[in-house]
């Protein structure tokens, strides 16, 4: 589901069901005059059947089908809960699509399996790019993952609450935040602020505050900088200044999911937390009035935000680079790129579909997401050690912040476990 999507809950380590006969011949097929069918394995983003990717997805291929005869799209849709370990089956087998959709490509490149963006598009396509987003796209700075959509973060709070408590400005500091959930407390709000470092999503609400405190996962050599002095020193404040005074609810932000606090935001529990687009959407169904800023950081505004795309690739197996460059020419076009984001709330990934939405005053309430998204830090996702570092993240950031918590050790066993596997693979 997209909602789920974005707040992390990627397949690593799902159960996943027995691959189906359909996607058991994921090898090139052919008809009549050389035809090729170009096999596309891609992400779910809808929540039901009426919103269901698969729509989308069809009426792409239909399309391009209708200016290139000689080039047949066959798209499979699997759900967020399966398409990681469902696709890994399938390259172990041989069986590797034309084109997948998922969150993560790294493994696939280090592997030798995938086509270089060059290789493939025409160099608009290529220079079409947003810079943040591409460069996450990059292994020893050569593309081979392509972005296919994208998020950031930004600081939500519930507007009837700051009036209760007489806040009249919007936090833009650590001291002014905790100014606030002191305020907000004293009125009797549940979770003046929603920190959920639980194993949901708990790497992407560090990173925010990482961020916020001068820090970061990586340096721009991309060095894992996990326990660097400016990391231990916001996880401290959180601990002492935040979770030690009851400022962040009852539960320990070590069991607190993202959803839970989204759900409670709903509710109109939570005075504060930061979010994604999709937030919008949840609390305008139940009727919160909220706003938005750019995330508070340690004695200014945050300079940088979250940023989460999602990626595409092309597979070398079957041969059909030019078939492929082809397709994804076409999915990247500005309409195609917007029917898709706009139709789940998300950003895109190309500078003409980002023009075009701030054109659009329909879109207005994305066009601080869009502002965030050129400054965003993605994940390290070009690093094959990620989705090991990024459990360890999820399993025990959370208790760096607990009473008698200890940011340092925390940090530091994560940073060993990450250098360990670099020099692995090195």
């Amino acid at each position: 589901m997209q909602r789920r999507r974005f707040m992390g809950l990627t397949a690593a380590g799902a159960a996943a069901a027995a691959i189906s006969p359909a996607l058991a011949a994921c090898g090139t097929g052919s008809g009549g005059s050389g035809q090729v069918t170009l096999k596309v394995v891609a992400a779910d983003y809808g929540d039901s059947s009426a919103n269901s990717s698969q729509k989308y997805w069809d009426k792409l291929a239909q399309a391009f089908e209708a200016k290139h005869k000689d080039i047949k799209v066959d798209v499979t849709i699997l759900s967020w809960t399966e398409i990681d370990k469902r696709l890994g089956e399938m390259v172990k087998k041989g069986e590797a699509p034309d084109i997948a959709q998922i969150g993560a490509y790294a493994d696939f490149a280090a592997e030798g399996k995938l086509y270089r963006a060059d290789q493939m598009l025409s160099i608009p396509t290529q220079a079409g790019f947003i810079d943040s987003i591409a460069r996450a796209g990059e292994v020893k700075r050569v593309a081979y993952g392509l972005p296919f959509v994208s998020s950031a973060r930004l600081f939500f709070y519930n507007k009837g609450l700051f009036d209760q408590a007489g806040i009249t400005s919007v936090p833009e500091t650590w001291t002014e935040l905790k100014e606030a959930a002191v305020q907000l407390k004293a009125i009797g709000v549940k979770i003046p602020y929603g920190l959920p470092l639980g194993p949901e999503e708990g790497q992407g609400e560090a990173l925010m505050w990482l961020l916020g405190g001068g820090g970061g996962y990586s340096d721009s050599n991309g060095s894992y900088t996990i326990d660097s002095t400016q990391n231990i020193k916001t996880l401290e404040w959180l601990r002492d200044e935040l979770v030690a005074k009851g400022l962040t609810g009852p539960d320990t932000p070590a069991r607190t999911n993202r959803q839970d606090i989204f759900d409670a935001f709903t509710r109109g529990e939570v005075g504060m937390l930061n979010g994604h687009p999709t937030l919008m959407q949840q609390a305008d169904g139940h009727g919160i009035k909220y706003g938005t800023a750019p995330l508070p950081g340690r004695d200014e505004k945050s300079t940088s935000t979250l940023g989460v795309a999602d990626w595409i690739m092309a597979f070398k197996q079957n041969g059909n680079r030019r078939q492929a460059g082809l397709f994804l020419d076409f999915l990247y076009d500005r309409k195609n790129v917007l029917d898709f984001t706009t139709q789940y709330d998300l950003l895109p990934v190309t500078t003409k579909a980002s023009e075009e939405m701030r054109k659009e005053a329909q879109y207005k309430r994305l066009w601080k997401f869009l502002d965030e998204l050129g400054t965003a830090q993605f994940y390290p996702v070009d690093k094959t050690s990620w989705a090991t570092v990024n459990q360890n993240l999820k399993n025990k950031i959370g208790a760096a912040v607990a009473k008698g918590g200890d940011p340092a050790g925390v940090l530091s066993e994560v940073q060993r476990e990450a250098d360990a596997m670099e020099s692995a693979a090195s």
